[in-house]
C-alpha cells in the first residue's frame, strides 16, 4: 500500500479559490511528506478569496495543460464560488478531472468544486456532498446527495465547506494510503 510520504498529489485551481480550501490541504499534505503541486490555467501565481476580499497568492508549479495524470495518485479541487465556476468552463481543466476519474485516481472536491465533477460527467450514481447551494446541481447530475462532512464514493471524496477541512484532509490521506481505486466511469 502507498504511504502519504511517497504520494504525489495535484491541486488544480485558478484565481478566486476559497483561501483555506487550497492552503490547508497544501500545507497539511506537504507536512505529512507528500509532494504537492499546484496547476493553474496559465502556470502562473493565483490569488485566493478570503471571506470578503482577495486573500493570499500561491505559486503554480505547472499549467493545467501540462499535467500528466499518470504522475499523480490524487487530485484536490478547492472550492469557493469563483474558482470552480471559471474552471468548469475550461475544457482542459474539465478533461483533466475526467482523466483522473477514469484513470482510477483519487479525486477530492470541496465546497463548490463538485461543479467540476458534474461538468466532467462523473457525478451520476455516486454518493456526494457539497456546499448547500449546489446540492440541487449534484442531484440533477444524478448524484446521491448527502449532507455530511465527507462523502466517499470509491475514491471520489466530496466535502461541504471550510468547517469540514479536517475530515476532508484526513479522508484524502486515508484514500491515498489505500492506493488507486478501480471504478467504472460514471
Amino acid at each position: 500500500m502507498p504511504n502519504i510520504t511517497n504520494a504525489k498529489i495535484l491541486i488544480m485551481s485558478t484565481n478566486g479559490f476559497e483561501q483555506s480550501e487550497l492552503m490547508e490541504p497544501l500545507q497539511q499534505l506537504k507536512s505529512k511528506g507528500a509532494t504537492v503541486h499546484v496547476a493553474t490555467p496559465d502556470g502562473e501565481k493565483i490569488t485566493g478569496w478570503d471571506q470578503n476580499n482577495w486573500g493570499d497568492s500561491v505559486d503554480a508549479d505547472l499549467k493545467i495543460a501540462d499535467v500528466n495524470v499518470d504522475d499523480y495518485i490524487a487530485l484536490v479541487l478547492p472550492g469557493g464560488q469563483i474558482n470552480p465556476d471559471i474552471l468548469r468552463a475550461d475544457e482542459t481543466a474539465v478533461e483533466t478531472v475526467r482523466k483522473f476519474v477514469t484513470g482510477n485516481k483519487i479525486v477530492a472536491a470541496i465546497c463548490h468544486a463538485p461543479w467540476l465533477l458534474i461538468e466532467a460527467g462523473v457525478a451520476e450514481g455516486r454518493e456526494m456532498t457539497s456546499y448547500g447551494s449546489i446540492r440541487t446541481d449534484l442531484k440533477n447530475a444524478g448524484a446521491k446527495v448527502v449532507d455530511q462532512d465527507v462523502a466517499i464514493s470509491n475514491g471520489i471524496i466530496t466535502s461541504r465547506s471550510p468547517e469540514d477541512l479536517d475530515a476532508f484532509i484526513a479522508k484524502i490521506v486515508e484514500e491515498v494510503e489505500e492506493g488507486e481505486h478501480e471504478r467504472p466511469a460514471a
